[in-house]
């Protein structure tokens, strides 16, 4: 009997301990992102230094340069579990098998409402979360998944309403998803169908989940191989991340609903701006000399602070909605500044969050609020924080060790526990 009524003791001590653990978090890498923890450093030793019992961190594996849709299905089965099922009507519309790998045991096969998880998404991990909510509410996964599945959403240099560096690469302005020859979009896509082909010999980190497509050796020929080469079916399509950040792929997923926020989900973006007016007379926007040491993020900034919208083709919904006839030649004249401000990759504006600021709910915070004001959450509302004078990836996913990355981190693990303790 005393043994029984030990057990017993040790159970009930280990689940109120479980209770008091917070919800873990999962991590959602963006364009390219492969490399998972070991970039990303001693980030969760900030993120739980306040916390007495530490968060699980998840690192989930998501195509690099899939579709929006295709990293949201795959996300869901890298933590349930299963098959992935990228849908009947989505495979048949894209020319791709329905059914990609098997994933024997999932990272958090006990998910669900009860059991929710908090989403820490760099880069286009941002909107493959916002997509993956809208794919659930949709019954894409079937009445098991539910949006309360999600406790909160943590978008870090998010490209939500696309952003221009791909026209810039290489995609087409006035007749996307086609990719100009030569350009960098151009090679890059040439690059993943040869790492594709030979991912049976290659690493995990070059692992470019192209199971539905069927590109490796085993599956299609040489000569398939350097049709590819010629023209992509995947690059050049409307299912690959390239077009899925261009404006108008945007405008269409917005126009279906997608973005829409949750009323009982906690929702927060972090901008990051590394630039500055380039004079009072225009709003373009060049970078702050200090960020020259990180070359490539200086010139794509410069270029995206420039960028003339008035060159894509079908016009943006943002710009169609500008004011009079006088601003429709230089529709730069009617926008604010936060076009093109930028973090050498994504505009301001389109870090906010999904949707126009006149269609959503957003508290936009600025440096020097009050500590209380950036850190006490609200259910159903995008937080809006700015981050001066960081580029792209200051923040994260590549670990630095400085003062200000690890008072983020600890400051977003404060921010997590909040959100759960206002349940």
């Amino acid at each position: 009997m005393t043994r029984t009524r030990t057990l017993l003791m040790h159970r009930m001590a280990g689940s109120i301990q479980n209770q008091n653990l917070g919800a873990p978090v999962v991590i959602v890498q963006g364009f390219l992102g492969t490399t998972a923890a070991w970039i990303w450093g001693n980030f969760d030793h900030y993120l739980n230094f306040d916390s007495k019992f530490p968060r699980r961190t998840i690192f989930v594996s998501v195509g690099p340069v899939s579709s929006l849709h295709d990293r949201a299905c795959e996300l869901y089965y890298a933590l349930m579990g299963g098959t992935v099922d990228y849908g009947l009507e989505h495979s048949e519309a894209h020319k791709h098998a329905r059914y990609g790998r098997h994933i024997s045991e999932g990272q958090y096969p006990e998910w669900s409402p009860t059991r929710p998880l908090h989403f820490i998404a760099h880069s286009i991990g941002g909107p493959t979360v916002i997509k993956l909510l809208h794919l659930i509410k949709q019954g894409h996964f079937g009445p098991s998944a539910h949006a309360q599945m999600i406790l909160s959403i943590n978008a870090i240099s998010a490209p939500f309403r696309g952003t221009q560096l791909v026209y810039l690469l290489g995609e087409r302005a006035d007749a996307a998803p086609a990719v100009r020859p030569l350009s960098f979009g151009s090679i890059l896509g040439k690059w993943v169908h040869i790492l594709s082909y030979m991912a049976p010999l290659l690493p995990q980190a070059l692992d470019f989940h192209g199971d539905c497509r069927s590109l490796t050796y085993r599956d299609i020929s040489f000569f398939s191989l350097l049709k590819q080469l010629w023209t992509s079916d995947w690059a050049e399509s409307r299912d690959a991340a390239p077009f899925d950040v261009s404006c108008q792929a945007v405008d269409e997923r917005e126009s279906d609903g997608e973005g829409v926020i949750d009323p009982n989900i906690f929702y927060q973006s972090h901008v990051a701006v590394m630039t500055r007016r380039r004079s009072e007379s225009v709003k373009f926007h060049i970078p702050a000399l200090s960020h020259i040491a990180s070359p490539l993020m200086y010139i794509s900034s410069r270029l995206v602070g420039k960028f003339d919208f008035s060159t894509l083709r079908p016009s943006p919904s943002f710009l169609a909605q500008r004011g009079d006839s006088d601003c429709a030649a230089r529709p730069e004249l009617d926008m604010g500044e936060e076009y093109w401000a930028n973090d050498g990759v994504v505009p301001v504006f389109s870090q906010w969050h999904p949707l126009p600021c006149r269609l959503t709910r957003c508290r936009h915070l600025v440096d020097g609020q009050l500590d209380e004001d950036r850190t006490t959450p609200s259910p159903g509302i995008w937080h809006v924080n700015r981050e001066e004078d960081a580029h792209h990836m200051s923040l994260v996913p590549l670990w630095t060790g400085t003062d200000r990355q690890k008072q983020w981190w600890r400051r977003l693990g404060q921010w997590l526990a909040s959100v759960e303790e206002s349940r």
